[in-house]
């Protein structure tokens, strides 16, 4: 298998596009003076015996439960969001700080019950940038104060931080902020498929939203405001590359996100699509490549295991590699390669991504 280099650069030009004009959700902007000790939320830790809070726990990928692999120290828990914390807080400690949208948009899904999920009670804000749209979502929210359908302005209130959810406590109080990309507009049908149990969310249920990484987003919209959301995932290190076959048409995560497709549509008998490590989807392409199944066709390597790179999805050593089950019905979500369930009665509560 081929090596990829450190970065690959994904997607057309875009011609004319608005500026992001992006803004932090809350007034804690201590991530952009350069102090994200006091900007990211810490996780209590106990490893080989030492206790600690490091506030790198707060932030986006790879970051959490550390294990020693090969004499390599992995992070093999992924946290798909970042963790704010709060600036304002009562005598009691309940923070008071109130948490807006970081770009004009529309109030896509509200979810007001916090036993539905693991985020707790979360709003998802639908951003139009690049002829596609892209999605933010707030979670652990002490309340919400927004509706479906409502458009806001960047800064604009959705809610209130706090501390509903799994996992998370007053002391721990924070936001949880993902930027992702809609993986498929069928997702019920593939949930129902999954065994997944009931599905409170319909498309916005975490499980469908790909994360980026938003504070690297922020950092580098400050450092230049004509920064593109093309431009940004672009710069994404891309760590494998999956064959699948082509269906009649073009897939409908390209039409969603036309700046992800390379090249024409036109005869492709496979299409090739380029993953980060987290199995965020970087880039399609035509392959006039046979292929029977989904297959990996590039890897970078690595002296660890795949599956502790990339959560799961990859399985294998070095530069050999093949798809795991949960990056099958990763592929398959993302080109809804599914069929149609019936309706039919669930059980069970879906309590979505942890994004604690």
């Amino acid at each position: 298998m081929i090596r990829l280099p450190a970065i690959l650069l994904l997607g057309a030009t875009v011609a004319a596009a608005a500026p992001l004009a992006l803004c932090l959700p809350t007034a804690n902007h201590n991530l952009l003076a350069g102090a994200p000790d006091q900007f990211f939320m810490y996780v209590d830790r106990t490893f080989e015996g030492a206790v600690s809070k490091p506030w790198e726990g707060g932030t986006f990928g790879f970051v959490r439960t550390p294990i020693r692999v090969n004499g390599q120290l992995v992070f093999t828990h992924f946290h798909e969001g970042i963790d704010i914390t709060p600036l304002e807080r009562d005598r009691a400690g309940n923070p008071l700080d109130t948490v807006g949208s970081i770009a004009d948009g529309t109030v896509v899904h509200i979810s007001p019950l916090a036993g539905r999920s693991n985020y707790g009670k979360y709003v998802v804000v639908e951003h139009r940038w690049e002829d596609s749209s892209v999605y933010s979502l707030y979670a652990h929210l002490a309340e919400v104060s927004c509706k479906p359908g409502e458009v806001v302005v960047a800064g604009g209130a959705l809610g209130r931080l706090g501390f509903t959810g799994a996992g998370i406590n007053r002391t721990r109080a924070h936001l949880h902020l993902e930027l992702a990309l809609l993986m498929s507009t069928r997702y019920e049908d593939w949930h129902k498929l999954n065994g997944n149990g009931t599905n409170c969310h319909g498309n916005f249920n975490g499980m469908n939203l790909a994360g980026t990484d938003v504070s690297r987003l922020f950092v580098e919209h400050q450092a230049n405001p004509q920064l593109q959301f093309s431009q940004f995932m672009a710069a994404t290190p891309v760590h494998f590359k999956v064959l699948v076959p082509a269906q009649p048409g073009k897939p409908g995560l390209a039409a969603r996100y036309p700046w992800l497709l390379h090249g024409t549509a036109e005869g492709a008998v496979s299409w090739e699509l380029s993953f980060s490590a987290t199995g965020l989807p970087l880039a399609i392409a035509a392959s006039q490549r046979q292929v029977a199944a989904p297959l990996i066709s590039q890897i970078r390597p690595a002296e660890v295991p795949q599956r502790y790179l990339t959560r799961g999805l990859v399985m294998g050593d070095g530069d050999k590699a093949s798809l795991t089950q949960a990056g099958r019905r990763l592929v398959a979500l993302l080109m809804d390669d599914f069929p149609v369930v019936p309706a039919a009665v669930d059980s069970g509560k879906n309590k979505g991504k942890d994004g604690v």
